[in-house]
């Protein structure tokens, strides 16, 4: 192994830049050579690769998204695409191949691998939805930032006697609106795993206030799955709260990565190097019980995942 490439794929999650930074340090001290590719799966196919350099890595740990760029790629399913990528690499004799993203990015890196290239996947979203790891790169920042900014509501929410709808990202994952329903203290969570019912939305929220005479109520909703201005309007109809919706939109993805993040990035971007230097490929690396470790790809992405289940359960015993 003489010379390695890294990529980062699908949407930006605070953090890359701490796993591109420590790839870069890996691979140069390692005497490997190792290319940048700009804008992801797209920027490969277009050939968009240059050297970094060890100055490359500087400054960078503590900014969030990712200085590569980023992009998504879906044609990149298609066979006659692969090939061209694959050609990119062949011609700057570029032998394995670091890929930081989400599922879509994995499943890219495994249509290279069995074109002959060596692969290292390295989960980064802030979704956290990724199998086979306990977590992923941007999540810990993503989970703060939405803790930053539901507190600030809750001071203005408990002087009006309000209930704020917060939405949040994640869709086709709940756990972000999940973990943040328990560390803001949600009254009510609607998210994907769990749906919209408005009648048992309204239930709950008559209890929090004729019963338990709460000042203010929070409810967390994942995005895309209802009309928060809507509800809110019917909330102030059918409550003596004042509804009001907030959502926090592309915030959650930005600003400076947790200390948390910052770790994380470092260490699996060590060992994503490491593992190409072994001539190791359809890997991926993980985080289990709090250790680092290589994982082969399918195995992971085939692993059942109980932690939506534990907490759940934990928050509804904290509501």
């Amino acid at each position: 192994m003489r010379r390695i490439g890294i990529l980062t794929s699908g949407g930006d999650a605070p953090g890359m830049n701490a796993a591109i930074r420590a790839a870069i340090r890996t691979a140069l001290k390692n005497d490997l050579e190792i290319y940048g590719i700009e804008d992801g799966y797209l920027g490969l196919v277009q050939g968009k690769i240059f050297p970094l350099r060890y100055k490359d890595a500087s400054e960078i740990l503590t900014k969030g998204g990712t200085f590569l760029g980023s992009s998504r790629y879906p044609e990149f399913k298609e066979d006659a695409i692969q090939e061209k990528a694959v050609e990119q690499l062949r011609k700057r004799g570029i032998e394995g191949l670091v890929v930081i993203g989400g599922d879509g990015s994995y499943r890219g890196a495994q249509a290279l691998m069995k074109k002959g290239v060596l692969c290292v996947g390295i989960p980064a979203t802030i979704d956290n939805d990724v199998k086979g790891t306990d977590k992923t790169i941007g999540f810990s920042t993503a989970l703060n930032t939405i803790c930053e900014s539901v507190n600030k509501l809750r001071d203005t929410s408990s002087s009006h006697h309000r209930c704020f709808i917060v939405e949040v990202m994640g869709n086709k994952c709940g756990k972000l609106a999940l973990w943040s329903a328990i560390t803001c203290g949600a009254e009510i969570l609607i998210n994907r795993e769990i749906g919209f019912n408005e009648h048992q939305v309204m239930a709950e929220l008559a209890v929090h206030d004729q019963f338990r005479k709460k000042r203010h109520a929070l409810i967390i909703a994942s995005e895309k799955l209802l009309d928060i201005e809507a509800l809110a309007k019917k909330i102030s109809l059918e409550t003596s709260f004042s509804g009001r919706a907030i959502s926090l939109g592309h915030i959650q993805r930005g600003g400076s990565p947790t200390p948390e993040d910052r770790l994380l990035g470092s260490m699996m971007g060590r060992e994503a190097v490491e593992v190409l230097m072994k001539n190791e490929s359809n890997k991926c690396i993980c985080v289990k019980k709090d250790q680092i470790l290589a994982r082969d790809i399918d195995e992971a992405l085939n692993e059942e995942d109980d932690s939506y289940a534990q907490m759940y359960a934990l928050f509804r015993d904290m509501v």
